[in-house]
């Protein structure tokens, strides 16, 4: 089928802003993703060359099409429709942040900075030149996970509150507060502790309007918190937490949960907010939970046999990506229906190490997603494609990945080594 004679038909289809009139072409089986990229170019006429990769029947295209028909049994005679999506240029690195131990955690989201937090229990702040602006203690053990709260801080008042959780079996709130004018120092101020769990916390995060956070821990429990400042105490103090006390600081009010939801049978690994209503969990017993938030009711649960997961990531209202100690990460349908031998698992990526990490383009109409896994590569995935990683993060130093972050064109990498900020495509705004 490779002969230069022999050509297949083609449909060809896009979800892009680059769609082609409907008809079929007659495309020889020598060709690759490049003399198809070619085609569709000229074929529109761009003004100018806008790269594709193009995907059949789900899979990336890497060979011929010739030897991609012949691999499957596919005649001469059958059309095949073939989807065509913008290229991800090759990632680049732009910088390396310093930091003296792991990073868990980083957050790209707060405009113009980048937010970190380590296992030494500092919460950093740092601008785009790689300017530290701020290291401040928030918690007397590793922190583990940290999130700013949605809503919340606006460049105006240039004051945000951030969330954090951590093996001191508490969570935190910390006010940071931007430099005006930027000669200024960046200051910080601890808002609240949050008190509930008996076994490290694994993950904090913020509703979509910040009215709540979810924490998830060890101890099988997830914790529902609102986001108010308590006029008084609503913990007692308890005298083994003197280490605690003293990073959290004089005057810090103690926040006791408004809900606890308890379903999971072992350490719950994260939890995320799937609109305001509603959370979803994963955890080492092998499920991934959704619950209604007012009822503090597991709704729906999807078991998956000895997959043990690590990370959690919305792709879209309903639907989640989970990554797994069985070295994958996999999209779940959480509307359908379950049971312990048909999970509704709908697409799995496969990883040659642990994915520790995950997160979800959040460009509008996106269907890619950024793995870190524990052998020190970050990569760059297509739900349309689960055959193969689009592109690849190798971190200098090495070392495990223990959180990623993707806003714009602007991927963060956390972990062993550090912190290493890339960019992914060109930036959309």
């Amino acid at each position: 089928m490779e002969s230069t004679s022999v050509s297949l038909p083609v449909v060809f289809a896009t979800k892009t802003q680059y769609p082609l009139p409907t008809q079929k072409f007659m495309i020889p089986a020598t060709w690759k993703r490049y003399q198809l990229s070619q085609l569709v170019n000229k074929a529109l006429a761009l003004a100018r060359v806008v790269p594709f990769d193009f995907l059949v029947r789900g899979e990336l295209l890497r060979a011929s099409l010739g030897e991609w028909a012949a691999e499957r049994g596919v005649g001469e005679e059958e059309t095949l429709e073939i989807e065509y999506i913008e290229s991800v240029m090759p990632p680049q690195r732009m910088a390396s942040l310093p930091h003296e131990d792991w990073v868990s955690a980083i957050s790209s989201t707060v405009p113009g900075h980048f937010l970190t937090a380590s296992y030494d229990g500092n919460i950093r702040a740092f601008d785009y030149s790689q300017k530290l602006l701020l290291s401040t203690p928030a918690h007397g053990a590793p922190i583990t996970s940290l999130c700013p709260v949605s809503g919340v801080g606006v460049p105006a008042s240039d004051s945000y509150l951030i969330a954090t959780a951590s093996h001191d079996l508490t969570a935190r709130l910390t006010e940071l507060t931007f430099p005006t004018p930027p000669n200024s120092a960046m200051v910080s101020r601890p808002i609240a502790s949050l008190h509930l769990h008996t076994a490290p916390l694994a993950s904090i995060a913020t509703s979509p309007q910040g009215k709540h956070l979810i924490t998830a821990s060890w101890d099988t429990l997830l914790g529902l918190w609102d986001t108010k400042l308590p006029d008084a105490d609503e913990v007692p103090l308890e005298s083994r937490s003197s280490k605690r006390r003293k990073v959290a600081g004089e005057g810090v009010r103690r926040k006791g949960p408004k809900a606890v939801l308890k379903s999971h049978t072992a350490r719950v690994s994260a939890a995320v907010f799937d609109g305001e209503d509603s959370v979803v969990s994963c955890g080492f017993d092998s499920t991934v939970r959704m619950w209604d938030v007012e009822s503090g009711v597991c709704t729906h649960t999807m078991t998956a046999s000895e997959k043990p997961f690590l990370a959690l990531a919305l792709v879209s209202p309903s639907t989640a990506l989970a990554a797994s100690s069985d070295r994958t990460t996999t999209l779940y349908d959480l509307r359908a229906p379950t049971t312990i031998t048909t999970p509704s698992a709908s697409v799995t990526f496969t990883h040659p190490a642990t994915p520790a990490a995950l997160a979800f383009s959040r460009a509008p109409g996106s269907q890619q997603f950024v793995s870190g896994a524990y052998d020190g590569v970050v990569r760059l995935w297509d739900l349309r494609s689960a055959g193969h990683e689009i592109v690849k993060m190798q971190v200098k130093d090495g070392g495990k990945v223990l959180g990623v972050d993707w806003v714009g064109s602007v991927v963060g990498i956390a972990g062993e080594g550090g912190v290493e900020v890339w960019r992914v495509g060109e930036d959309s705004g």
